[in-house]
């Protein structure tokens, strides 16, 4: 969907990584490989509860961002060329990804106090280096969603060797994502996935944007390919 010479040369969409370039990336990437550290340390294989409470950050970024979008295109008096609803409908997508886990994994009373503990850190650690580099926002993202596929992958992967049952699919996820009747765990995982490999492209993409020496264009063009890829 977006420009390829950043990303290592692979035949699969889904193994797709950026590799860092420069201190922000690096920053970015490290920041993100310590909280899958302490995410894996702390969930292990209980990918089902992983998914409730990680999911639940990940709707953070695009709501924070569409926000600050929003007061930039207020400022400034000018077009967003797109970006506020790009942002926010990540996040809106990013909140079925988590009503969807609250059905299949029913989460404890601590993993939800961790949902309101997690979600207010993130809202304003986020926010802020929003404030200071969008570049690295967005970077950051772009690398959550990368862990976000490998993640998925190997729950789907748990699913597949019987370590997890393979349960029939939550209405409300049949009903977003316009499932079979009889779909199941499985079907959902791969539409998880599919989206969260959408979401890595395009935080990438918008982080490229702003090192473009022409950036109201390199905004818009980033909007178009995402709408060109959406009609595909």
């Amino acid at each position: 969907m977006f420009d390829v010479d950043p990303f290592d040369a692979t035949d699969d969409p889904l193994s797709r990584h950026r590799r860092p370039r420069g201190p922000r990336d690096a920053a970015a990437f490290h920041f993100t490989k310590l909280l899958r550290f302490f995410a894996d340390a702390f969930f292990a294989g209980r990918y089902g509860h992983r998914a409730v409470v990680l999911e639940t950050v990940a709707a953070v970024p695009g709501m924070v961002g569409g926000m600050l979008q929003h007061f930039r295109s207020l400022r400034r008096m000018e077009d967003d060329e797109g970006w506020i609803k790009t942002l926010l409908d990540e996040a809106e997508n990013e909140r079925m990804h988590l009503m969807t886990f609250v059905e299949i994994a029913q989460p404890n009373l601590f993993e939800r106090l961790l949902v309101l503990l997690a979600q207010g850190v993130f809202f304003f650690g986020y926010g802020l280096i929003y404030l200071i580099s969008p570049i690295t926002a967005h970077r950051i993202v772009g690398y959550f969603e990368e862990e976000a596929v490998f993640s998925y992958t190997q729950y789907l992967q748990q699913i597949d060797d019987g370590k997890v049952e393979n349960v029939p699919a939550p209405k409300i996820a049949i009903d977003y994502w316009k499932l079979l009747a009889d779909a199941r765990l499985r079907d959902v995982v791969i539409a998880v996935r599919a989206d969260e490999a959408g979401h890595r492209d395009v935080n990438h993409a918008l982080a490229d944007a702003y090192l473009k020496e022409d950036r109201p264009a390199a905004r818009k063009a980033v909007i178009d390919r995402i709408d060109e890829a959406a009609r595909a």
